[in-house]
Parts: C-alpha cells; sequence; structure tokens
C-alpha cells in the first residue's frame, strides 16, 4: 500500500507568494551567532491580529464588534438632557478706541426707598391683583360708602342695557334684575379680592415626599373676557414636589381664584401654573383645562358639542417627556 504524504504548511499553495515563487523564510541570527528560523503565527494569533486590523471606514473591527446596537437602549428624549451652562465671552477691550458710557440703571424700589408689593412672576401679586389696575386696586380697598354708590352704578348700567334691547325694566320681572345681576357679576369676579397668600394660609408641610401628586376634575367656573358669557370644564393639576408638599384643598382653592376673574382660558391655565410653581417651589408642574365656552356655543359658530383643552407645563414636566406622558396618562388625557 503507497502513503500519501500531505505537504508541509510551507510547501502548500498558500504559503507561495503571489508572484509563483515559495515563500522565504526569514533567519535571524542570536546572540551567539547561530541562525533559527522566524517563529510564524499561530492561528488564533492570525485572529487576534485580523480584529485590530483597520477596515475600509478607518474604524477597527475591534471597535465594531464592541459597538452596542442603538435598538437595545432605552428611547430617550433629547429634553431629559440637563442643559449646558452657556459660558461667558469675556469682552475684548481697546485701547485705542473711545470709552462707551455705560447706561444707567434704574434703582430697585428698595434702594429708593420704596417698598415693592409685587412678586418676581408677573402673573402672581400677592396683594391680590394678577394684572393691577386702578379700578381693581379701588374696589381692593374702598368703604361702604363707595361699595354702596359701586352697586348704584352698576344697576344703572344694567337697566340702560335692558332698555337697549327694547325691554321694560320697570315690569314686574325686571324690576330686581338690576340689582341681581349687579350682586351676580361681582360674585363671578370675586377673585380681583383675592390673593394666594390667604389662600395657601401656610399650609407648606416638609414630608419628604418626591413623587408626584395630581388633583383631577377641578370644576371651574369663569367669564369670558371677551363677551362677557360664562365658560366651565374642568382643570387637573399635578406637581412633583422638592421635599415640600402642599394641602391638597389648596389647589381647587388657587384654580378657583383665577378662574372668579374676567379670563381666557389659556390665560386662566398659564396663571394657575405659575402660581403653584412659585408659592411652593416643586421640581414640576403641569395644569390641563378642558372646557367648553358659550360664546362659542350658544353664538357665533354654534357648535354645541366642542370642548377646548389647554395646558402648562412647567420644570421637569417640560424637560421630560416621559415624567409629562405619565401625567397626561393619569389624567386620561392619552386614553384612546
Amino acid at each position: 500500500m503507497v502513503q500519501f504524504v500531505s505537504p508541509s504548511r510551507s510547501q502548500s499553495p498558500s504559503g507561495a507568494s503571489s508572484a509563483g515563487e515559495p515563500r522565504r523564510t526569514k533567519r535571524s541570527k542570536g546572540k551567539d551567532g547561530s541562525s533559527s528560523k522566524k517563529k510564524r503565527p499561530s492561528a488564533a494569533d492570525d485572529q487576534d491580529g485580523d480584529d485590530t486590523k483597520a477596515s475600509g471606514n478607518g474604524t477597527s473591527v475591534r471597535q465594531n464588534a464592541e459597538r452596542r446596537s442603538s435598538m437595545s437602549k432605552p428611547a430617550r428624549d433629547f429634553r431629559d438632557q440637563p442643559e449646558p451652562t452657556p459660558k461667558k465671552k469675556k469682552r475684548k477691550t481697546s485701547t485705542s478706541s473711545a470709552a462707551v458710557p455705560e447706561p444707567a440703571i434704574a434703582p430697585t424700589p428698595e434702594e429708593a426707598g420704596e417698598t415693592s408689593t409685587r412678586s418676581p412672576s408677573p402673573l402672581i401679586d400677592f396683594d391680590g391683583l394678577s394684572r393691577p389696575s386702578r379700578g381693581t386696586r379701588e374696589r381692593l380697598d374702598e368703604s361702604p360708602e363707595q361699595k354702596e354708590l359701586r352697586m348704584e352704578k352698576m344697576k344703572g348700567a344694567v337697566r340702560t342695557l335692558l332698555e337697549c334691547i327694547g325691554e321694560d325694566p320697570d315690569r314686574e320681572g325686571l324690576l330686581a334684575t338690576p340689582e341681581r345681576y349687579a350682586k351676580a357679576m361681582l360674585f363671578f369676579t370675586k377673585g380681583y379680592q383675592e390673593n394666594v397668600r390667604d389662600i395657601v394660609n401656610g399650609a407648606i408641610f416638609q414630608e419628604g415626599h418626591n413623587e408626584m401628586v395630581i388633583v383631577k376634575d377641578i370644576e371651574v367656573f369663569s367669564m369670558c373676557e371677551h363677551h362677557l358669557v360664562p365658560f366651565n370644564g374642568k382643570m387637573h393639576i399635578g406637581y412633583i414636589p422638592s421635599n415640600a408638599v402642599i394641602g391638597i384643598s389648596k389647589l381647587p382653592r388657587i384654580a378657583e381664584l383665577f378662574a372668579r376673574r374676567l379670563q381666557i382660558q389659556e390665560r386662566l391655565t398659564k396663571e394657575v401654573a405659575h402660581a403653584i410653581m412659585e408659592v411652593l417651589k416643586p421640581q414640576g408642574v403641569a395644569v390641563v383645562m378642558e372646557s367648553s365656552h358659550l360664546c362659542m356655543v350658544m353664538r357665533g359658530v354654534e357648535k354645541t358639542t366642542t370642548s377646548t383643552i389647554t395646558s402648562c407645563v412647567l420644570g421637569c414636566f417640560e424637560r421630560k417627556e416621559k415624567t409629562r406622558n405619565e401625567f397626561l396618562s393619569l389624567i386620561g388625557v392619552n386614553r384612546r
């Protein structure tokens, strides 16, 4: 029987060079002058070496092997990342240019010797006026004689309206209507005489609670400032405390304070959110309001089934999409 001996690694076709010549092995001389063949790398070494070879696009194979698939990472919103602190640019001053005088800074009320009753937020004033004006201040500080005079002026105005629409103010059913309407209008707008500080009344407690707190389905009645007709609906208020919580009943009371004024729904939603943010200093506040407007139901387009939804999100509710979606799911807005 004839035995066939397989060719050695050096005699295999893979060992030949591209020109067809046999590969020459390099010999290295040791310190003692003897020559020895250079050890060829093993298959494992070849594999390791291939991993570190650069690929055609400039990235290594090892880096590609270690790279994680983006599909395995949880989806994140770019607003979840904290905003970087802007770097202040140093202003270059040239000695050759003429010095420009700096604009004069108006003194603060404290420096001018005056006492400021307004808080930093333009939407909330602790003295009771969210939008200060001469008329609301006079109503808040009026004497009993001035209050009676105000009532007489309103009764006369209502009588004039009844005459202008073609009614008889002296008939039996309308004799007391001017006074009734005047009292009702003062009640509808009683929020002008209230302030947030008295509503909260110190009901803020340090409880170390940092999870979401929601009061939903708060009934709200207000007056449209464009047509002086009501709009009503429900308001949902949520906040994430920063160790301090507010009495649960104070949230509907704050909503009632701003609703009992001549309003539009967009501003009402924003005022409630900013007021809670200011008095409580939480991590975030979210307010959503859904209501029906009689100015669109009884007149104008006359669509009786329509509703209007407005929202205002502050703090972490504005920055983090997951937190905002959790709030919307809990109040039922995301419900299908």
